[in-house]
């Protein structure tokens, strides 16, 4: 069993996939710590906003099985793989850490995920999970949040 922090975003039908989304992982996984949903702007491509949230679980799965459930997820929600790498979405889900881990795999596996530099990720995550350690910095997301560059700015709340 380990625990997973995962970062969700949406912006083609945004709260209805997100809430979908929502009601799967916590019939796969059961209770789960689940943040807001925050409005942000797209990166990486002139787009529609966002919505993005987060979530911890228990997971029985190991990373690489998780990833695959998750992307099946995604699939299940219209996730158009064959457009380019920055472009809309209908539901984008990724494991930011699982445990402690240090790893990269198939499947696009990254732990920790490289977008916990940006505030749609780490925001989220570190209202939820404030004391998870990061293990390559060792730093708490409370701080890593604290000293971003956009802590402090508001973000439109949506409640899931």
């Amino acid at each position: 069993m380990g625990r997973a922090c995962l970062s969700l975003g949406s912006n083609i039908n945004a709260e209805a996939n997100l809430r979908s989304a929502v009601a799967a992982l916590r019939a796969r996984f059961g209770e789960i710590a689940l943040s807001a949903a925050y409005v942000f702007p797209a990166v990486g491509f002139d787009g529609v906003d966002f919505l993005n949230a987060a979530a911890v679980i228990d997971s029985d799965l190991d990373p690489l099985a998780l990833n695959d459930w998750l992307h099946a997820l995604e699939d299940a929600h219209g996730r158009d793989r064959g457009g380019p790498r920055f472009g809309d979405r209908t539901l984008d889900i990724d494991i930011v850490f699982y445990d402690d881990l240090v790893r990269e795999g198939p499947g696009q596996l990254q732990l920790p995920r490289d977008e916990l530099r940006h505030a749609f990720v780490l925001m989220p995550l570190a209202e939820i999970a404030p004391d998870w350690v990061e293990p390559r910095s060792g730093k708490a997301l409370q701080d890593l949040w604290r000293a971003h560059r956009e802590h402090g700015a508001r973000w439109t709340r949506v409640a899931l």
